[in-house]
This record gives structure tokens, sequence and C-alpha cells, in this order.
């Protein structure tokens, strides 16, 4: 089967909206709404590395788009289209049937539109999606906003994918495999959320990046970290080290004012957060736990290691 027939037998659906031109010609065509900036993010994986070689190819092809709207969610911007780039060392009908129904799946329950890419062969399964959304002109939540005295929060729970990494089929496992980009609840942060970023590479260094960014430090108290149940069973090493460094979350961490939070509260969101800690002036990150110093060793993820 050539590149051309691959792309219309598997990634040429015709029920695109708000797309000029999708799949099909040499580039995709776009009108951007009045008003609005173009936000834009890509997010390579690759086999082994990225997920386990054995993981449900339609999971690989939910993932794969998840990752990169929960990016485009960390700016409270709204997703509107992908561009895949997909790389096979053969072509496997039955995989990519289960994939791109995968992709389909996540595109479909977050109104995105794949409106095209590329196509190779390759001795690696590697795949890059490209995402595009919109948001209002200057109303980006961006990593440098953070303030002193704001409050730190955390959607949902953390370490979960981590610990599933080690546990394969362990309930847990579907947080890995399908994780929910928080697009909703950061759509609803934009306004009020002094800075923002998504969980990928572990809450401590992400956090790290908000600080850095932003010029500040925090106080995180890890004894309200929310946890999962299994997690909870755990040594306090075990957990936080899950919770701090584990990382493919895909929760939103973001600084915002009491008074702002106080708003964020009186809407109904599609997701919990909870308060983690506080902005501070002193630079760093300092751990407490029941209100006294706490020293936890952890390790975030490293794409080069």
């Amino acid at each position: 089967m050539a590149e051309f027939s691959i792309i219309d037998t598997y990634f040429n659906r015709k029920n695109q909206h708000s797309v000029d031109l999708g799949v099909g010609d040499d580039s995709a065509l776009l009108t951007p709404p009045p008003q609005q900036q173009l936000v834009i993010c890509a997010d390579t994986s690759v086999a082994g590395r990225h997920f386990p070689l054995d993981t449900p190819p339609h999971a690989i092809g939910w993932k794969t788009v998840a990752v990169n709207l929960s990016d485009i969610a960390a700016m409270g911007a709204k997703p509107h289209s992908i561009l895949l780039a997909l790389s096979l060392d053969q072509i496997d009908h039955d995989w990519l049937k289960a994939f791109s129904q995968g992709l389909y799946d996540c595109c479909d329950q977050f109104g995105v539109s794949l409106i095209g890419g590329d196509t190779t062969q390759s001795p690696h399964l590697t795949i890059t999606v490209t995402a595009l959304g919109w948001i209002e002109t200057g109303l980006a939540v961006t990593r440098s906003g953070a303030q002193i005295d704001d409050l730190i929060c955390v959607s949902g729970t953390i370490g979960d994918a981590a610990f599933a990494l080690q546990h394969l089929g362990h309930p847990l496992q579907q947080r890995l495999d399908y994780p929910t980009p928080r697009c909703a609840l950061g759509a609803q942060l934009k306004g009020l959320a002094s800075s923002m970023i998504d969980v990928s590479d572990g809450l401590a260094q992400d956090l790290g990046h908000i600080l850095n960014a932003s010029g500040k430090g925090a106080v995180l108290h890890v004894d309200a970290l929310p946890l999962s149940p299994a997690l909870q069973k755990l040594s306090d090493q075990e957990k936080y080290q899950y919770a701090l460094a584990g990382g493919d979350d895909y929760e939103l961490c973001f600084t915002i004012s009491q008074q702002h939070y106080e708003q964020l509260l009186q809407q109904k969101t599609d997701t919990n957060f909870t308060i983690i800690g506080k902005i501070t002036q002193n630079l760093g990150l300092t751990f407490l736990k029941n209100g006294v110093d706490y020293s936890v060793q952890f390790h975030g993820y490293q794409h080069f290691a």
C-alpha cells in the first residue's frame, strides 16, 4: 500500500469543522477567528521510549493527541486541529485501523479535526502530533505570571501514570494509556490563573519551570498532594517519588490569587483541583509536611538520560 493510500484509508475523514481545506493538499487552510491568537505545540512519541512496545494501538492513537491538547489547555486556549507525522517500520492494517480510531476518538471528544501531516517508513515507530488552538489576543496563560502569595493548585490526582508504568495491568493503567487533557478547566482558568503548566515530566520539575519563568519561589505541602488510594497506601518515599517526579499525568498545575480562586470555586468545573502550596519571594522550592520542613529525594523525567 502506497503512502497516499494509507492516508486516504485511515486519515482522511471529511467531517471537519471550521477548516477551509484539510487532508489531501500540500497544506491545510484555516481562517483565524477575529481578534484571536494561534496557539501551537508539537510532541513526538517514540515506541519503547514514550510508551511500552506492547501498548494497544488504540491507546497510542488517543494518547498522542491527548498530550498535545493538554499543552493547548495549559495556555487556557481552545484546541482546534492537529497535524500528524507518522513513521512506520511496516504496514500493519489492523494496527493502523486501531491507531487511527484511537486518534479520532480523542479528536471527537474534544472537538478537534485532523487537517494534514505526513507518513513515511522508518525502522522505529515514531509519531509526531502538532496541535493548534485559538485564544483571545493577550489572554494566553503563560508560565511567567506567578505572583507572591498566589496559591499553587493541581487538578485531578498525580502520580497515577508513573505508578501504572511500574505496575502494568493495575486499574490505574487507564490513566497511563488514556490521559484526559483538562481542556474545559484550562479554558475556565483563562483570566483567573496567573500562570499554568501541564504536568508531563513530574510535578516538582514542571512547577520549577513556572518558578524559573516567574522569578519566584514556592512552598509545597507534600501532605496536601492529591493521591489515588493505590498511592496513599505506599511509603512516603514511594508515593512522593511517583507524585513529584513521575510525570505523564497531564494534569494542570496553576497559580492563582486568593480572590480569583474564590471566583473559580463559584464556577462548575469538570474536574477537581487541590491547593498544594503557595508562591513565595524566596527562590527555590521548599517542601513541608505537617507544617514543618520535609526532605524528600526524587528525580524528574529526563528526555536524554
